[in-house]
């Protein structure tokens, strides 16, 4: 599949064929959640890690999803008055996205960004979700969320969300 002019890859569950050692974001964090936890984490069904791969099979970036719950208190007011005050809503969990240290400035943060929210949305229609969640490992990751529409839970500004609404909106646009 080509997704952008030039550049053939895809996006696929990641599998233990995959080689995920020479994979570097240069965030030590991500770096070792992929390398030592990725794959068990995938077969205890804790998240569904996938990768962006090119036509090589080489690993350019990988995002892990999973099920996730929101406190309607955490959300703001505005957000919250509009759903039912249930404790918990149902929510995706965009637990982590990183990109190959040598394929930056190449817009597959966004591309995997895109990918994952699509995944959500179309998910949503079999398992509810009333947004995808993310938790931002340092400012410039908070800023990145923040440009695309993210916003912050209430007291807590390194976890923020985007409403399914919001996701919905996004790909009826394009």
């Amino acid at each position: 599949m080509t997704d952008a002019p030039g550049f053939e890859h895809r996006v696929e569950p990641l599998r233990a064929s995959h080689h995920r050692a020479g994979f570097h974001s240069g965030v030590a964090e991500l770096d070792r959640y992929f390398h030592q936890q990725a794959g068990q984490d995938a077969k205890r069904k804790v998240a569904a890690p996938l990768v962006l791969v090119d036509r090589n099979g080489s690993i350019l970036g990988y995002y892990t999803l999973s099920a996730y719950g929101i406190g309607v208190g955490e959300l703001p007011e505005a957000v919250a008055k509009k759903l039912p005050r249930y404790p918990l809503l149902p929510a995706t969990l965009l637990g982590r996205l990183a990109i190959g240290s040598s394929h930056r400035g190449q817009h597959l943060g966004r591309f995997l960004l895109m990918d994952a929210l699509n995944r959500s949305l179309k998910n949503a229609s079999e398992i509810a979700s009333v947004a995808v969640g993310v938790e931002a490992l340092d400012e410039a990751a908070r800023a990145f969320y923040l440009h695309h529409e993210f916003r912050p839970l209430r007291d807590q500004p390194d976890k923020l969300f985007v409403a399914m609404a919001t996701i919905e909106k996004l790909f009826k646009a394009k």
